[in-house]
């Protein structure tokens, strides 16, 4: 086996937006990506208080971290979402399909009391797996 296995077992509910189970080969480069928030380069929160909006800004995060190793949003693993119990999820989900560009990772959503960046709304950290040595682009800072 030399490429990550996505599989949709029969008896599971079928779904565009996520599979069940991921296979890793021996040999491949896991990378993890730490909760990221909507904030931007410098900080500062981006999207006030429209989830969707805030969405928007944490799946181009995701991508932004996974680009420093060469990987992207197809080579995601699973997908953890920390949604706040207030914020409508039936606007944040739109805004996350797109972001995954049609990937389907693991999917793991739980609803919060709060995060740690003052006016989040919602925080994604995420797994992704390469079967070849991504690239790796000089770190900023």
């Amino acid at each position: 086996m030399s490429e990550i296995t996505r599989l949709r077992p029969d008896g599971l509910v079928r779904s565009p937006a996520f599979t069940h189970v991921a296979v890793v080969p021996p040999g491949a480069t896991t990378i993890h990506v730490g909760g990221q928030n909507a904030v931007d380069a410098d900080g500062a929160l981006v999207g006030g208080d429209d989830v969707a909006a805030q969405t928007r800004r944490v799946m181009e995060n995701v991508r932004l971290a996974l680009a420093a190793t060469g990987a992207s949003v197809h080579d995601l693993i699973s997908v953890t979402v920390l949604l706040l119990d207030t914020a409508d999820l039936a606007a944040a989900y739109p805004a996350a399909a797109a972001g995954l560009e049609g990937a389907a990772p693991l999917v793991q959503v739980a609803r919060v009391s709060g995060l740690s960046v003052p006016g989040a709304l919602l925080e994604v950290s995420a797994v992704a797996a390469v079967t070849a040595v991504p690239a790796r682009t000089p770190e900023a800072g």
